[in-house]
């Protein structure tokens, strides 16, 4: 019988070892990111399959690859291309102050809950808020889901480039409800207008999932 000051988790008992390995899959490919494949890998087939799948095509298409051809493709991804931004507060607020006070409150949640960022890393990338997620389930999820509009933008831009990460984040947006009306129309304005005070927008006859590439690097 559980106790009454126990609270039920609301969240389901497998998200932490996929947000933790859509993690680990999301950091930059290192040294160290051979083995953190294989045990990625392993993981995933634990999860269920609309969530273990797109990680172990993941695994294994990376696995083939040479590391420095993925160490390269990451960087043309993620660091050279703002449409596939994995920092989450940019879609939301673009480079704006605003944003800024987003980055605070990121970090007063990480605070509160005993979560310490190293120096070097920004706590809005999405790596960093699996990361999250995965040690405070709760409270993870609520970011996520506060996020989702511009997590979706980025699985669509991916899968428009066709990176082998958009099976990574296939898998979290599995891990979330599924978009409602709000979250639906969200995707489309962020699509048809980009961040806040940025000059971007929809070439007419392109599809309504993605933003057309900057002229200059991303935001980092």
């Amino acid at each position: 019988m559980r106790r009454k000051t126990e609270r039920a988790p609301r969240t389901k008992p497998w998200l932490p070892l996929a947000w933790q390995t859509q993690s680990l899959l999301l950091a930059y490919p290192d040294d160290g990111f051979r083995p953190r494949l294989d045990l990625a890998h392993r993981a995933a087939a634990a999860l269920p399959p609309e969530v273990g799948d797109p990680l172990i095509r993941f695994t294994r298409h990376t696995g083939r690859t040479p590391a420095d051809e993925l160490a390269a493709a990451y960087v043309e991804t993620f660091d050279h291309r703002r449409r596939c931004c994995p920092y989450l507060t940019y879609y939301a607020h673009g480079d704006t102050r605003k944003r800024g006070l987003a980055l605070l409150r990121l970090k007063q949640t990480y605070t509160a809950a005993g979560w310490r960022l190293a120096d070097d890393e920004l706590p809005d990338h999405l790596a960093v808020v699996l990361e999250f997620a995965a040690t405070d389930p709760d409270a993870g999820a609520t970011l996520l889901t506060e996020h989702r509009a511009g997590l979706e933008l980025l699985r669509l831009a991916l899968a428009d480039e066709g990176s082998p990460w958009a099976d990574v984040l296939a898998s979290v947006s599995a891990t979330l409800p599924p978009l409602a009306g709000d979250d639906r129309e969200a995707v489309l304005r962020l699509a048809a207008q980009g961040p806040p005070e940025e000059q971007v927008g929809l070439d007419p006859y392109a599809s309504p999932v993605f933003l057309p590439d900057p002229v200059v690097g991303g935001p980092r």
